[in-house]
């Protein structure tokens, strides 16, 4: 009887609606029929996230949820997929299925499931060295997302992921580290395995340090996945992260020793104290006050342990990457900085800051003072 009531108020709702509006109202069968497969489809997203599901994943995909793909939810569909891949047999297998299952979704209004599996696809293919491939399948992801006003957050980070092991892959560190921090940006760290937050972490910072194109580690620092490297013997990278962001040369040659156990750090030793070298002038500039800024190069190479013939070449360095902003008096050798980018503070630096603005602070009261005593009888007038 309820359920006959259910019916009878639906089909005269549909009756009373506008014609525009009546599309939107489905029938009593309709809707029963769509939530006993969202509800069927959740049930097998469950059973197949169960680790004893392994062995029946890719039987049960293939014989039964294929029969029914076009009824489901297709993202989910596709997740489901995902999940009976990974009991293929070899890469080889795998990348055939996926490649499958992703031409079963390839339709107008199911892109977002496209891409999701498309990514995966782009995946298995770097992982047997098809990096031209691979490539290819991720540019037409970013076509399409780029369509997209709005997507599930599990397709952007499903792309961003393989993004980022694709150019980890290729060596190009500035975009690895963007699409690392993106892909991070879109799940829960929670849910990722330990040793794979700590392998992140550890492939996160060696990318900062080599990057030609990074010279502010702030969304790192700030992030904490880093924390992942605290209780690891890698702990020593978090703390040269920090060394850098604040242009600690002393703590720098502490923890310098450690660079030889990383092939691509110790590479790249001489361009890491370039690095170094470049933070502790920007840490100079940074902490003395905005009117005090004409710095002598004998200063400069006090502060930054670089030969007093070198600092012309290291100022410049700071101006053409935009650390720094201002010009070079090459005959009284000084550098006049106006502006210095400005980065994450650790709590030394945020104590430096508050005691300048106290100093300013101050600075303001005793101007007013003065102005208050010389200017009786203005005020008086």
């Amino acid at each position: 009887m309820e359920a006959q009531k259910i019916s009878d108020f639906l089909a005269e709702q549909l009756q009373q609606a506008p014609e525009h509006c009546q599309p939107a109202f489905l029938s009593f069968e309709d809707y029963w029929e769509r939530k006993l497969w969202h509800q069927l489809t959740d049930a097998l997203i469950d059973f197949f996230r169960l680790p004893e599901s392994a062995p029946q994943r890719l039987p049960m995909f293939k014989t039964f949820v294929l029969s029914f793909a076009d009824k489901i939810n297709q993202l989910k569909f596709v997740s489901l997929g995902l999940m009976a891949a990974e009991q293929c047999g070899d890469d080889n297998e795998r990348l055939a299925f996926l490649t499958s299952l992703a031409d079963k979704v390839n339709k107008h209004d199911t892109q977002d499931a496209y891409i999701y599996a498309l990514a995966d696809v782009a995946n298995v293919k770097q992982r047997l060295q098809n990096l031209e491939g691979a490539q290819k399948d991720l540019e037409i992801c970013q076509r399409v997302l780029d369509t997209f006003d709005s997507v599930e957050t599990v397709v952007h980070a499903s792309f961003y992921k393989v993004n980022a092991d694709y150019y980890h892959a290729k060596q190009d560190f500035a975009t690895f580290y963007k699409n690392a921090l993106l892909y991070l940006a879109c799940i829960d760290l929670s849910t990722l395995p330990e040793q794979e937050r700590t392998t992140r972490a550890y492939n996160l910072s060696v990318a900062a340090l080599v990057s030609d194109a990074i010279y502010n580690f702030g969304e790192l620092l700030m992030h904490p996945i880093l924390d992942s490297l605290t209780e690891t013997p890698h702990s020593w990278l978090r703390d040269l992260l920090f060394a850098f962001n604040r242009g600690d040369l002393t703590a720098y040659d502490v923890l310098a020793g450690n660079i030889s156990k990383n092939k691509l750090l110790e590479e790249n030793r001489m361009f890491l104290y370039q690095k170094i070298s470049l933070a502790a002038l920007t840490e100079m500039v940074f902490r003395r006050p905005p009117h005090d800024r004409n710095l002598s190069f004998q200063a400069i190479s006090g502060e930054t342990k670089v030969q007093p013939n070198e600092i012309e070449h290291l100022v410049m360095k700071a101006l053409s990457l935009g650390l720094l902003r201002g010009s070079i008096d090459q005959v009284a050798q000084v550098a006049m900085i106006n502006w210095v980018q400005p980065k994450v503070l650790d709590m030394g630096q945020i104590e430096g800051m508050r005691n300048r603005l106290k100093d300013w602070d101050a600075g303001v009261n005793q101007l007013g003072h003065w102005i208050e005593g010389v200017g009786k009888d203005v005020w008086a007038a």
